[in-house]
């Protein structure tokens, strides 16, 4: 039975009262409200692009924060507004905050200008303004259970703490500092956003101008205080000198411990190439239990990362050889080499589990789910990948121990070919092998992989092992064609790991660092983790606000605002769009979803608060929705490679040839690399 089915809910909870959370929980959101959803009602007030929104943790006021400089609370359900505060700042409001346990009578800012301030609704006063930064205010931060603490992030690189019991003096030593990335990142280092844990509200999550996203145990970290100067850049340049001393002792109040990195794998490796754009995070969200961390990375994709059990980038080393890569196996395949932070399969969907026990004593596919990867080899040869990997995914999340549909979906990636892709082609391929190692076109498209990756002692290490593995096919054309260009790049062009800066394992951890990073920081950074699963789709390049969240009581579904004007409504588990809509004239940054509701609020350029919620059944199309959303994505991978002048001539109604149109012609691709099984 279907279960999302409401007549099922209705029936099981008669029988048990907890089944009653569980009702209420399971239909807050599912397929056919996101199929409905549409827009309710356009809430006028702000004069200027509305840059943040924040519901009470009731869900029964919702805030916004605009460039006019006012803060607005507004009855989302009357459409009514019921407060307009002019909050002081000087500058655009980047974030605004409910302060826990002041019966949503106490809202905190931060701003351009460089200020924090808290505000009492009712009175329509100001009780405390800081202005302990030096850079533009971008986020805030609280927790749930924990009323008198707030805390900001800000483009000086600093997360500061306030305590509400505690009177704030502004001075020329600020005594709240919590993190200075400054010490480790050098003085370029900016903080893009935070969040807590709702959960465990001592897991702080830091996102700064560049790919990593940092979470950091605050138990672990003493306050720090720090001279509150104009020049504090130039006076850490003084300090420390322009360039990294490993000799000088990392600052006392971040212990070793008190963090762990996440990254994307490909993004810790990567090879520095043209770029129109740096990476950043614009936001970063958690789950609601806690247990996953979704960032929005600039200029890249979505990555959900996994809090309670992450695992590590994958790489690949033989068996036999010395580890020079210092990590521990954390499983050993059939396969004759080992896998660092292999996909685990361990978490399997209720929807799947029955088809994991068949498969596990079967060989052929389920029927239905042969059916649907018979669809998908289909679309492979029409060149559609984008619906061939969609179809995949949906085959995966039924039967996630059928090896071949993790081989087949790695083709389909590296035929897709947008940021990111190879390397996820890389942990299908790993994820195949480690149910089957003895899968003859895994082991081939790992090479293919390593290749393109241009890890080339890698491919090479592969390619010979695959030739011991496979005899029989070390002379076929295929095999012959991958050596013969394993070769010319190993000869060609310098190797990745030999001779890039390295922490000794073949990481390449000075990605994206300025000669100011401390030692302590490549530690970090050399030890990260990979993402769990990413979000493909969107465009984030224009601005450095644009939120990702979670949306459902299980954070079922992802939601994120994007360039185009469009936001897009993932389903998690599968990672398949589901819905995109016209949210916006120009860009759609914010999108905050009702606690315990089906209603979303969204914001951007325009200077309104759009609410949307499920729709009637009457039949009628919804104008605002994006009916090609596939087309619609790969028009925003486009757009996030573009040359941001081509881009702007775009916009202005210049014709740039060739700027969003698809490229889904085949490229020369040799036997065992193109068919699917």
């Amino acid at each position: 039975m279907d279960s999302n089915n409401v007549i099922h809910w209705k029936h099981m909870r008669e029988y048990d009262h907890k089944n009653g959370i569980r009702f209420e929980r399971k239909l807050q959101v599912n397929d056919s409200l996101i199929r409905r959803l549409g827009l309710e009602k356009e809430l006028e007030g702000h004069s200027g692009c509305v840059n943040c929104l924040e519901w009470n943790q009731r869900g029964s006021l919702l805030a916004s924060g605009s460039d006019d400089q006012q803060i607005m609370i507004w009855d989302p359900f009357r459409h009514k507004l019921l407060h307009s505060l002019q909050s002081g700042h000087q500058g655009n409001i980047f974030s605004v905050k409910f302060i826990p346990k002041t019966d949503d009578n106490m809202v905190c800012s931060g701003a351009a200008d460089c200020r924090v301030r808290v505000h009492d609704i009712t009175g329509s006063e100001t009780t405390l303004v800081c202005c302990c930064h030096l850079g533009r205010v971008k986020r805030l931060a609280v927790a749930p259970n924990v009323p008198h603490l707030f805390w900001s992030a800000a483009e000086d690189g600093l997360v500061l703490q306030f305590d509400l019991r505690e009177k704030h003096r502004c001075s020329s030593v600020s005594n709240n500092v919590l993190i200075n990335l400054m010490d480790y990142n050098g003085p370029n280092a900016e903080v893009k956003c935070i969040a807590i844990n709702p959960i465990r509200s001592e897991l702080i999550a830091v996102g700064a101008n560049d790919a990593f996203v940092r979470l950091y145990d605050r138990r672990m970290i003493s306050l720090q205080s720090i001279q509150n100067r104009v020049d504090r850049r130039y006076s850490w340049e003084s300090q420390y000198g322009t360039a990294s001393d490993d000799n000088h002792e990392s600052p006392d109040n971040l212990p070793s411990g008190c963090v762990k990195y996440f990254i994307a794998g490909h993004l810790l490796r990567r090879r520095d190439r043209k770029r129109y754009r740096a990476y950043a995070s614009t936001y970063l969200s958690f789950s609601a239990d806690g247990n996953e961390l979704l960032t929005n990375l600039g200029s890249e994709q979505i990555y959900l990362f996994d809090v309670l059990k992450p695992s590590k980038p994958k790489y690949y080393e033989m068996t036999n050889s010395t580890h020079r890569n210092g990590y521990h196996k954390e499983c050993t395949s059939s396969n004759g080499y080992c896998v660092n932070g292999c996909q685990s399969t361990d978490f399997i969907p209720k929807t799947a589990q029955f088809y994991k026990k068949l498969y596990a004593f079967s060989s052929p596919l389920p029927q239905i789910i042969d059916k649907i990867k018979g669809k998908a080899n289909d679309n492979f040869e029409k060149s559609d990948f984008k619906l061939a990997i969609n179809l995949y995914n949906t085959a995966i999340a039924l039967c996630p121990r059928a090896a071949v549909l993790y081989g087949n979906r790695a083709m389909a990636y590296m035929r897709r070919n947008w940021d990111g892709d190879t390397y996820a082609a890389l942990r299908d391929c790993y994820t195949a092998l480690a149910i089957d190692g003895h899968y003859l076109k895994a082991h081939f498209r790992l090479v293919r992989c390593l290749l393109s990756l241009e890890w080339y002692r890698e491919a090479s290490d592969c390619f010979e092992n695959f030739k011991t593995k496979f005899p029989e096919q070390s002379n076929t054309e295929s095999s012959v064609s991958l050596n013969r260009d394993i070769q010319k790049a190993i000869n060609t062009k310098t190797d990745k790991s030999s001779h890039l800066s390295t922490d000794g394992n073949g990481y390449d951890i000075t990605y994206n660092m300025s000669n100011a990073v401390n030692s302590q920081e490549k530690e970090w950074r050399s030890l990260s983790y990979d993402y769990k699963k990413r979000f493909c789709g969107h465009c984030n390049t224009t601005t450095d606000i644009k939120e990702a969240n979670f949306f459902g009581s299980d954070g079922q579904y992802i939601i994120a605002g994007s360039d185009d004007g469009s936001f897009f409504v993932w389903n998690k588990e599968t990672t398949n769009i589901m819905r995109v809509m016209r949210g916006d004239d120009s860009i759609v940054n914010c999108l905050q979803p009702h606690p315990s509701s089906c209603l979303l609020a969204t914001s951007g350029i325009d200077q309104v608060v759009r609410l949307w919620s499920p729709r009637p059944e009457n039949g009628l199309k919804d104008d605002r929705e994006v009916e090609n959303s596939e087309d619609a994505a790969m028009a925003n991978q486009k757009r996030m490679n573009t040359d941001p002048l081509e881009l702007m001539l775009a916009n202005m109604g210049y014709r740039v040839p060739n700027l969003f149109e698809s490229e889904d012609s085949d490229t020369d691709q040799m036997g065992l690399q193109c068919r699917t099984n």
